[in-house]
């Protein structure tokens, strides 16, 4: 914290950025003095110079003042710094014309040294102030219109002072060119500054959105975690219930398994809330079995799991919770068949029902738990389809490779 560069690191990308930017500027506003400097100095009296030097010390001054508040606009701190754009612009063109009235007809003459020295006054003065007075403007119309309005002016104060023709032109087209120059330097840098706050605000945006994706994840997981055993529990406590009501001692070893499905629940949300949980495919097999045979439906399950990567395990364990879950809480499915095929490089699970309503409507795109299952399959390269079949029946078939990587890590 104490360091020399502290202050420095503390500052966040587009900060150093906006840093670098606004000195950049200040230096090269306080190079318009040095450079008329080493000329004056190098050709007049160091009292002369001095005299010289006052006028382009107060233009330098303003025009920094005016490129950080520029700069502040640009970066939404501020309003738009209109008056010191104003009083800048006018200050260039007050100091360069008294340059050149004073180089053709000032008190010494039009002498060499004399009219070398204000030559670069009125120079550098026309370029740095035009350059640094483009950074309060945003519209590119407007900076070609200053450019080019003092270049043609700067023309026309040369040739009305008295310079050939030519020369008055020589010096339109310089002045045009180098604070074109200077203008699109200043436009580039804001352009880049903003640019660097915007990729920021995006950077900070996708932070966001992966918590936001984060969150969704953690409460599909929460779903696909506690919608089977819910319903599970709840058919259980009915025929609980039902049992206790008719006195017969059953009821008790229904009560004992929703208390173990209930415990079931908390480790698993426990684990959810760890970020271990990985779903097995023959466990969830043998689950959706026994939890179906117990509600009365006709479960039948066939295949080999052996063998499978663990990430296309966890996938179609979900597939089976969920279609399980499905099953249980919508239609009325006497029967149910679960099989697990495994065609050359591929997987292919498919569970079928003969309930007379699909899920949500029978919809092959809609619903929660399908949108999970969707995203979790997506993950290893894999497919989900799910629909009516025909005669009553519910289809819904999951299919993955077995050769395709995963393009991205599924919470488990």
């Amino acid at each position: 914290m104490g360091g020399p560069g502290g202050w420095w690191r503390r500052k966040s990308t587009p900060a150093k950025v906006e840093t670098y930017t606004r000195w950049s500027f200040h230096f090269i506003a306080l190079s318009e003095p040095t450079v008329i400097g080493v000329t004056a100095f190098g050709h007049l009296e160091a009292r002369a110079a001095l005299l010289v030097m006052v006028p382009v010390a107060a233009h330098v001054a303003l025009a920094m003042v005016t490129a950080s508040r520029a700069l502040d606009w640009t970066v939404g701190r501020r309003a738009q710094p209109l008056r010191l754009l104003w009083a800048l612009g006018a200050a260039t063109a007050l100091v360069a014309t008294a340059a050149v009235v004073l180089g053709r007809h000032g008190p010494g003459g039009p002498g060499e040294d004399t009219g070398t020295v204000l030559g670069s006054v009125f120079g550098a003065t026309l370029c740095y102030g035009v350059g640094l007075t483009a950074l309060g403007l945003k519209d590119r119309r407007r900076v070609v219109l200053l450019v080019t309005g003092f270049g043609a002016g700067a023309g026309l104060v040369a040739r009305a002072a008295g310079m050939p023709a030519l020369a008055a032109l020589g010096t339109s087209a310089f002045v045009t060119a180098a604070s074109g120059f200077f203008a699109a330097t200043s436009a580039f840098s804001i352009w880049l500054l903003n640019t660097v706050y915007v990729l920021d605000e995006a950077r900070e945006t996708r932070a966001r959105l992966a918590v936001a994706e984060e969150r969704l994840r953690f409460g599909r997981d929460l779903h696909d975690v506690m919608g089977r055993n819910l319903a599970v529990i709840a058919l259980k406590s009915e025929l609980a219930v039902q049992l206790a009501r008719r006195e017969r001692p059953e009821a008790v070893e229904q009560m004992i398994e929703v208390q173990r499905i209930a415990q079931e629940s908390q480790r698993e949300v426990r684990e959810v809330v760890r970020g271990y949980r990985r779903a097995d495919l023959e466990a969830e097999l043998h689950g959706a079995r026994g939890v179906l045979r117990a509600a009365g439906i006709d479960c039948e399950v066939s295949g080999e799991t052996d063998g499978l990567p663990a990430e296309v395990q966890s996938a179609l364990g979900w597939v089976v919770r969920e279609a399980t879950t499905n099953v249980l809480r919508h239609g009325d499915a006497k029967k149910c068949t679960v099989t697990v095929l495994r065609p050359e490089g591929r997987v292919v699970l498919t569970v079928r029902n003969d309930g007379a309503t699909a899920p949500h409507g029978s919809s092959r795109t809609g619903g929660t738990g399908l949108a999970g299952l969707r995203e979790r399959l997506s993950a290893v390269g894999g497919t989900l389809d799910a629909g009516e079949a025909g005669d009553g029946e519910f289809r819904l078939v999951a299919e993955v490779p077995l050769t395709a990587r995963p393009a991205l890590e599924v919470a488990s």
